[in-house]
């Protein structure tokens, strides 16, 4: 789609095209040309710290590491509106937090709306704007909650009463049955 992009909970990754090339995929879908294909997807890899990995293939990747692929390969399309379905579930904690802290970045410097499906309330604190509580079907939004704090969202800021607050907040909403909650960024 021309305004949407999707990074999804499963590594993505082609297992028989490179790094470089699985970042190059959706550009050559859109027939650029291979010179902007080639300076985007460089873009994108040194973006999300992987350069020097541009030659292996996936199996030869940490999770991490293959979902840092998938986020550069979707943003690499500049879409103005990325949807993320857990992107980071199937991490590990330590894992988890550094790509929460590099998303932050990205973000920054992308500047476009991501819808950020996740089950963690910490993580939907911890990287949104605004996070919204679904009701059972028909869903219909039942809490719309701009998150209240600064851009600058650092590992730490899940220790402040102000946050714990908020998180608590959300449990009990989420605790009604067939309540659900999705992350924006916008």
């Amino acid at each position: 789609h021309r305004f949407a992009a999707t990074v999804q909970q499963g590594y993505t990754c082609f297992p028989w095209l490179t790094v470089r090339q699985n970042v190059e995929f959706g550009l050559r879908l859109e027939r650029k040309s291979d010179e902007e294909i080639k300076r985007v997807a460089s873009e994108y890899l040194h973006k999300v710290e992987l350069d020097d990995r541009a030659h292996s293939y996936p199996k030869q990747l940490s999770g991490g590491m293959q979902q840092r692929v998938a986020i550069a390969r979707t943003l690499a399309m500049k879409r103005p509106i990325v949807l993320m379905d857990e992107p980071f579930g199937a991490l590990d904690a330590q894992t988890r937090a550094d790509m929460q802290q590099m998303l932050l970045q990205l973000w920054e410097v992308e500047r476009n709306t991501i819808v950020f499906v996740t089950h963690d309330i910490t993580e939907a604190l911890l990287l949104a704007d605004r996070i919204l509580v679904f009701s059972p079907r028909p869903a219909r939004i039942v809490f719309d909650m701009k998150v209240p704090f600064a851009f600058e969202r650092p590992p730490e800021l899940v220790h402040t009463l102000e946050f714990a607050n908020c998180a608590e907040e959300l449990r009990q909403l989420l605790r009604k049955p067939g309540t659900e909650f999705h992350a924006l960024k916008a």
